[in-house]
């Protein structure tokens, strides 16, 4: 959106190709209280400021979803699920990543029964019900808080020895009083009949296999980049990140620029991603003022 708004202010014919408004961002389940100007803003109303502000501007508005893009001289094809193809003489992906998941037994035998990537959209289902939340960020500790006046008992498991949330969240969860946490905890499987009843893990200090009899497992160990339509024309990292130039966002291909979570920045922020889409739409606005 941000790539958006300030794409339109240069007077460009920008087409912006999106499935949904807001993306991760949509996710969250609980205040944002980081975003300069606001402090405390739920995500749903920034998302619709921002919509809001989008939407005046000079833009055109396609609701698909691209599927891949070809690059033909100085022209880009981009091409959608429903086989439209628009052309353009530069692009900006800003189409941000997906909930990692997990690779254990159980867990996409298990989905929508029990096993969730989104507190927001499945935690009332599991109103006075142990839950287990599986890592150790603040994505994890964000949810456990959501959940803590929804579920009866809440553990959450990370993989390594030390908890990666900041101090805030992890005294907010600890002032909760529902919350566990347990570390050096490698989840083996995800078990149940018609819906989930129990998690196996191991203890990987001491190397014992345990059980938790849980009834929902919420998956919150990272996000993979959306990136599978531009194979070809970038270069990526070994978590499939795009590699750009931090000067202007550019990737290999000349006139086309990676912004926000999809690209190789360290730094996986809201304020950083509205950052970087504003400084690649200016990029790409100089890109096409020097082209011949």
């Amino acid at each position: 959106m941000t790539a958006g708004i300030y794409a339109s202010r240069q007077s460009l014919d920008v087409l912006m190709v999106t499935k949904t408004f807001g993306g991760n961002m949509a996710k969250k389940v609980i205040p944002i209280r980081n975003y300069p100007g606001f402090g405390n803003v739920k995500a749903g109303d920034l998302i619709k400021r921002m919509k809001k502000q989008l939407e005046k501007q000079k833009i055109k508005i396609e609701i698909n979803e691209v599927v891949n893009i070809k690059k033909s001289k100085d022209l880009f094809s981009v091409y959608t699920t429903d086989k439209k193809v628009f052309e353009a003489k530069s692009v900006v992906v800003a189409s941000g990543s997906d909930p990692r998941p997990l690779e254990v037994p159980g867990e996409k035998k298990f989905l929508g029964k029990g096993v969730s990537y989104c507190a927001l959209c499945d935690g009332p289902l599991f109103g006075g019900k142990d839950i287990a939340i599986i890592g150790g960020g603040n994505a994890a500790f964000e949810t456990a808080l959501f959940m803590g006046n929804i579920a009866k008992k809440i553990y959450i498991l990370e993989y390594g020895p030390t908890i990666k949330a900041d101090s805030e969240n992890q005294l907010l969860v600890e002032k909760g009083g529902k919350t566990t946490i347990i570390t050096q905890a490698k989840l083996e499987k995800i078990e149940g009949g018609r819906f989930v009843n129990s998690i196996a893990y191991e203890d990987r200090e001491n190397r014992e296999n345990k059980n938790l009899k849980v009834e929902g497992v919420f998956v919150e160990i990272g996000y993979q980049p959306t990136t599978s339509f531009v194979k070809g024309l970038v270069d990526f990292n070994e978590n499939d990140e795009i590699i750009v130039d931090f000067e202007t966002y550019q990737t290999k291909s000349p006139g086309l620029f990676a912004a926000g979570d999809v690209n190789i920045g360290k730094f996986k922020q809201i304020v950083t991603a509205c950052g970087e889409g504003a400084k690649a739409a200016l990029a790409a606005f100089d890109y096409l003022q020097r082209l011949p």
